[in-house]
């Protein structure tokens, strides 16, 4: 009677996993399929599962006929930058934090966090102000700004909780041996920090390349949209939705994210784990 009960949990739980997979997979499913569909079978009732006939003709249009390689150019530009200067500030940031003794140390820890539970909106228009007092407005830089402050409290408080788990002998036995500061951090404590290190970046760049509210509101020029804005307006009107060009867009959106998170995502996994039991 056990073993027939274990039977029919495993059953019933592989049915209800396999249930939320799919429903999750199917709509990306569904756009690569729109995607590769001809435009006469893009509103065909009732609509085809798979295309009779398979094209790329809206992957050619998209780059040869748009702005989409410019504004991917930017997302790439944007995304980098961010990741650097965040991962950079956060690991120095970290090591403060938990090796050095000083008072008031938790409070700033906590504060920090703190910073990333506000909502985005609240920094918009202080941030546009200053941006534009600065005669930085409309520029990806001023977009590596934007996403710098929502993205780095995070980040610091994930590196902390790595760097937390790192065992201060290793570094206090390379001091005794010789080593300064400086080079027991950077032949100790790097090392061992390295999954950190990836999985911050991952969050970064995933956050960065996916983030539209700060673009839409302090980027109005072209040349400088990111992706996730520059295709909203090139494909989306009032009076008009170019859905083949669309999913094809998002497709091609999605693909260096696919690829990133399918050869990290155990440091990924391991980071945010180690954000929620660690510090």
């Amino acid at each position: 009677m056990r073993r027939a009960q274990g039977i029919a949990g495993n059953v019933v739980l592989n049915v209800v996993a396999w249930t939320i997979i799919l429903g999750v997979a199917f709509p990306l499913f569904w756009m690569v399929v729109t995607s590769l569909k001809p435009q006469f079978e893009l509103f065909r009732r009732p609509p085809t599962m798979l295309p009779e006939t398979v094209t790329f003709e809206h992957y050619i249009r998209l780059l040869r006929d748009t702005p989409f390689l410019t504004y991917f150019r930017n997302s790439v530009l944007l995304s980098t930058a961010t990741t650097v200067i965040v991962v950079g500030i956060a690991t120095l940031g970290a090591y403060a934090l938990v090796r050095f003794r000083f008072r008031g140390r938790e409070t700033l820890a906590f504060l920090v966090l703190f910073t990333y539970l506000l909502p985005s909106v609240v920094l918009i228009i202080p941030l546009y102000l200053m941006l534009v007092s600065l005669g930085l407005s409309n520029t990806i830089f001023s977009l590596v700004i934007a996403y710098t402050t929502f993205a780095l409290p995070y980040a610091l408080w994930l590196l902390r909780s790595f760097m937390a788990g790192i065992p201060e002998d290793l570094e206090s036995a390379a001091l005794v041996d010789g080593a300064t500061r400086l080079g027991a951090f950077w032949d100790i404590i790097l090392p061992q920090l390295l999954p950190g290190i990836i999985s911050t970046a991952l969050f970064t760049f995933i956050l960065s390349w996916n983030e539209y509210l700060y673009a839409l509101v302090l980027v109005n020029s072209d040349g400088a949209r990111p992706l996730t804005t520059g295709v909203m307006k090139m494909l989306i009107s009032s009076f008009n939705i170019e859905w083949s060009l669309l999913m094809a867009a998002s497709v091609m959106m999605s693909v260096p994210l696919i690829v990133v998170f399918a050869f990290l995502q155990s440091y990924l996994t391991r980071g945010f784990g180690a954000g929620a039991v660690k510090g």
